[in-house]
């Protein structure tokens, strides 16, 4: 497909979504990123990428594993590597992992090759989304909850330094906040335009 076709779509209004940079999404594990990435980007008709999943392919390893194995820092690098070059490749939505954005590098690459929108969810909406998930290796402690508490307080603050922020209050489904964030990248014609 070309890229004409990959960053064309018709809008509800008939008009057509012109996509300029790449869109990422960051924020906290259980903000939505990849499932409000995944509808976005077929909403936009662009490609959806997703980070962690490069990583995970190009390692043959789960996340949990590559954390388990190598160490978080091992991780952090090789993620700065694949954001950098998921930025390179083609327009479309990238949903990054949680901790990526904490990165000053990856802050700044980010928002010099596309624009980071942050899905800004309270504490206990995020807790209510991954208690019940085995997934997470930072929450691999003796009180998750507790540790997904620190790691909120410490990381808001830099979720605060994106580009773009849209609430993700837990009541939305996955259409509204699509909505939202469409919403929020039309303020940027940089971004996203309406022909």
């Amino acid at each position: 497909m070309s890229e004409i076709e990959h960053n064309l779509a018709k809008s509800p209004l008939h008009g057509v979504w012109r996509l300029h940079k790449t869109v990422v999404m960051v924020g906290m594990m259980g903000a939505g990123k990849t499932a409000v990435g995944r509808a976005l980007a077929q909403r936009l008709a662009v490609p959806f990428l997703d980070s962690d999943a490069e990583i995970e392919s190009a390692a043959n390893m789960t996340i949990p594993e590559i954390f388990a194995r190598d160490g978080e820092a091992f991780f952090r690098t090789k993620e700065s590597q694949v954001i950098s070059r998921l930025l390179e490749e083609e327009r479309g939505i990238l949903s990054t992992g949680g901790g990526a954005f904490l990165s000053e590098a990856n802050r700044a690459m980010i928002s010099a090759r596309g624009v980071s929108v942050w899905l800004n969810a309270e504490l206990g909406v995020l807790w209510n989304r991954v208690k019940h998930k085995d997934t997470r290796p930072l929450l691999r402690t003796g009180d998750p909850r507790a540790t997904l508490a620190a790691l909120y307080q410490v990381r808001v603050p830099l979720y605060a330094k994106s580009d773009l922020s849209v609430a993700s209050d837990g009541d939305a489904a996955i259409e509204q906040m699509v909505d939202r964030v469409i919403g929020v990248l039309e303020t940027r014609p940089d971004v996203l335009e309406l022909n």
